[in-house]
């Protein structure tokens, strides 16, 4: 071999290691959850819709109060911990990490777990709550911390200048009566990547809930779990706090739970493979409303069934002078809540397509439900939302029909009856799709490829 080509070879393979490097050094990578199922939650579509009201109640009575405060400094509180919540996520927390399960809420900033202080633990249930006192790595912030302010302090209660151990505290109120008290905290949080390895992050903010109080947090509708993580817009959620170092978004894919076996779920915290594909994805932008930096909002400009426009006033979708009405995309909601005009609309169109007969005895809460004994694979008319940023969202007929008894189907449709709030588009409407938050660009997008291959 010559020298020139002697070199020439030497000079490939150093480039060729040097690319190699280089692509391990930029290989991106993400955080992947797996959201959890721990039963088919709720037993029936009748109560689903009662934790759904009351979860709104929530959620509006929240928004309501920032309209007349006119405050944005504050997050809003966990409409998830109403028990509406389907989605869980396994989270290790602290040092030894202890493992909770934490209900998956894009309607909430806060990240928040059930606390004990207790020094010996051998009496509580294991995964009950988050161990304090057995993690070397727990701090409460101090009430004189700039991140203390983030949260809802308790009337009356003075920050103590002299005191070396002045933990910032805070408390939720939920509409329902229910309350969480306790330390504004910060820990160390072990995540799963993309690659397998465990991945740690040092001082995650979150609220260490030594009390709570309340049917929402402690009675059965809360399923188990010791606590919410928040996924919101707002500076004190996970996304806003992992993203950063992720690519500021997140992304899921909430696949149909009631399939047999259930298929797997998963929540995305960074720039996955299966949305690495912009041409497969749609994109609509993220609105804002001056009111709460918290929701997903998006832009609802028309409805279409069987392709044919609904006549339905542009007005019916807008964000009002006070924050009130537009649209929200959240996974702690079963159902999709739309305002009363459309529904009305919608539900007229339906009961014109639909050819199948009205069920015998109808689902108590559902408008429309039919007869389907017989029906191997009964049809039902097709409807698509055209969003802002001219894009289209075509959900199959399975995400807005659904059984509720035997050989009975019901639209999944309810309408906004809140004299201030908004639609909401809920986690049924959102299944098979994967859906792309991506913070930096105030877009979400969706797409049908992808789900299940993250």
């Amino acid at each position: 071999m010559a020298v020139r080509e002697l070199i020439f070879f030497f000079l490939l393979l150093l480039s060729s290691a040097a690319s190699d490097a280089v692509n391990r050094r930029t290989k991106i990578e993400y955080l992947k959850l797996p959201l959890l199922h721990k039963d088919t939650f709720p037993p029936t579509p009748s109560q689903s819709l009662s934790s759904d009201i009351r979860r709104l109640n929530t959620l509006y009575s929240s928004l309501r109060h920032r309209s007349i405060t006119r405050s944005a400094k504050l997050p809003l509180t966990s409409g998830a911990s109403t028990g509406s919540g389907q989605y869980f996520v396994d989270l290790r927390l602290g040092t030894p990490p202890q493992r909770l399960l934490l209900v998956a809420d894009t309607g909430s900033d806060l990240v928040w777990v059930s606390c004990s202080a207790c020094r010996n633990c051998s009496s509580r249930p294991r995964n009950s709550a988050f161990l304090a006192r057995h993690s070397s790595t727990y701090l409460p912030y101090h009430c004189y911390d700039k991140k203390c302010r983030l949260i809802p302090n308790p009337r009356g209660v003075v920050c103590n200048h002299t005191r070396l151990h002045s933990p910032c505290r805070y408390e939720y109120s939920y509409s329902d009566g229910s309350e969480t008290k306790g330390f504004f905290s910060t820990e160390t949080t072990t995540l799963n990547a993309s690659s397998g390895r465990p991945v740690k992050f040092n001082n995650l903010a979150f609220g260490c809930s030594f009390k709570a109080s309340g049917p929402s947090i402690t009675g059965p509708s809360f399923n188990g779990a010791q606590g919410v993580m928040g996924l919101g817009r707002g500076s004190i959620s996970l996304a806003s706090q992992l993203g950063r170092r992720f690519g500021n978004k997140f992304s899921y894919c909430l696949m149909d739970y009631t399939l047999s076996p259930t298929p797997t779920s998963y929540l995305l915290i960074g720039r996955s493979t299966a949305v690495n594909d912009s041409k497969k994805m749609n994109y609509t932008p993220m609105i804002s409303n001056p009111f709460t930096s918290t929701f997903y909002y998006i832009g609802i400009e028309s409805v279409y069934i069987e392709n044919v426009k609904l006549p339905i006033r542009s007005s019916v979708w807008a964000i009002d002078k006070l924050g009130n009405g537009g649209t929200v995309m959240d996974s702690g909601t079963t159902l999709t809540f739309l305002a009363k005009p459309a529904y009305r609309r919608i539900l007229q169109a339906f009961k014109r397509l639909v050819k199948l007969p009205e069920a015998n005895e109808p689902t108590v809460g559902f408008d429309l439900c039919v007869n389907v004994s017989g029906e191997s694979g009964p049809s039902f008319p097709k409807m698509s939302f055209k969003l802002s940023g001219n894009s289209i969202l075509s959900p199959p007929p399975g995400n807005y029909f659904i059984d509720t008894a035997e050989d009975v189907k019901c639209l999944a449709l309810q309408p906004l009856t809140a004299p201030s709030g908004f639609s909401v588009i809920g986690n049924l409407m959102q299944q098979g799709f994967m859906f792309e938050f991506d913070r930096d660009r105030s877009r979400i997008g969706f797409s049908r490829h992808g789900c299940g291959k993250p």
